[in-house]
């Protein structure tokens, strides 16, 4: 990648979320709110105390997660849709083995962390699967897959497993992911070791993809599935392992919320949207793994600190929700970005040259 493309790789995400920031305040106008007192209660709910920027870093943990999930997947040439039934299944196995099993402390949360992976993992395979030796598309069969995921959940918590009221029984303490100490840094704030578990796994995801034999078949296989093939490539296995892997990472952002945040797993009347949110967060951080850690504090921070909108300036919840829709618009419709700093660089060439 050329200079010149690797400035646009940063400018592109930034100028679409001062779009999206722009057009969502015009919105606001129009519906006759203030925009900027919006935006400083939106920034005084991300920053304006220790707990509020605590309770950011802990919604900012599962979105780094289910953003690489996604972007995994779009690195591999596959879609995974389904982030959110894998992250279903992550929490459901993590509630169970925080709360049957018997371990020591932190052996214990790190099994439950492992058997999520593992069960997430070979949840996604299921699509995976289908792709490889059946080529069924895996937008329709992660999207089905989300479905049987919640139910078959609320199936096995209201029958098999059921606890307190409609949640799981809770999880043991020595499977727990709170960290006390810095909970109360920031005012008793429901942050967990997730956190760092995010930018470990982020690390780690950059150099499976990048720096490894494995991540560049994989990344082949997604590129050009005929070529890899030709040059001696195991296609079918490695589509197989590409959701595996994605759906892996679902599982953890599952299980950080169980073992960090809530200590239970409920039966489900919906979709969480962490999972779905994950897709935007991909596409924000522009499919790389250090991008995501940045465009999942911007989508949590958002999502967070639009509570305070709707508490300080009486702004609908929904107002926010246009605008990080807006934002992924834009970065969607990235032509249109790239056009406007074509133009500014045309321009200050002509400026040059007069």
């Amino acid at each position: 990648m050329d200079d010149t493309n690797k400035l646009e790789s940063v400018l592109v995400p930034l100028l679409s979320i001062a779009l999206g920031l722009m057009v969502g305040a015009v919105m606001m106008l129009a519906m006759g709110y203030d925009p900027i007192a919006g935006y400083a209660a939106l920034f005084q709910g991300i920053f304006g105390n220790a707990y509020n920027f605590g309770e950011t870093l802990r919604a900012w943990a599962p979105l780094v997660f289910t953003g690489m999930a996604v972007a995994f997947a779009f690195r591999t040439g596959l879609f995974n849709i389904g982030v959110e039934g894998q992250f279903i299944i992550g929490s459901l196995t993590a509630a169970y083995v925080g709360a049957a099993w018997n371990l020591p402390p932190v052996l214990h949360a790190l099994v439950a962390i492992l058997a999520a992976m593992v069960a997430a993992g070979l949840w996604a395979s299921i699509a995976g699967y289908l792709k490889a030796r059946l080529q069924v598309h895996e937008v329709i069969t992660t999207i089905m897959l989300n479905y049987i995921a919640m139910y078959t959940s609320n199936y096995l918590i209201r029958n098999y497993f059921i606890g307190h009221q409609e949640n799981t029984p809770p999880i043991q303490p020595s499977a727990s992911l709170e960290m006390p100490i810095l909970s109360q840094v920031f005012d008793n704030a429901r942050i967990h070791w997730g956190i760092f578990l995010a930018i470990v796994f982020a690390v780690l995801v950059y150099w499976l993809l990048f720096k490894t034999t494995k991540g560049y078949e994989l990344r082949a296989v997604g590129f050009n599935p005929f070529a890899s093939e030709y040059a001696g490539m195991n296609v079918q296995q490695n589509i197989v392992w590409s959701m595996a892997i994605s759906g892996a990472l679902a599982g953890v952002a599952g299980s950080g919320e169980v073992l960090g945040v809530y200590g239970y797993y409920s039966i489900q009347s919906g979709f969480s949207g962490i999972g779905f949110d994950g897709i935007a967060v991909a596409l924000i951080g522009n499919n790389h793994p250090f991008g995501i850690l940045l465009s999942a504090l911007l989508f949590g921070g958002l999502s967070f600190g639009a509570t305070s909108m709707q508490r300080l300036e009486d702004i609908p919840f929904e107002i926010i929700r246009v605008v990080i829709a807006l934002i992924i618009f834009f970065v969607a419709a990235n032509m249109f970005v790239k056009w406007l700093i074509g133009l500014f660089r045309r321009r200050k060439g002509q400026v040059s040259q007069q």
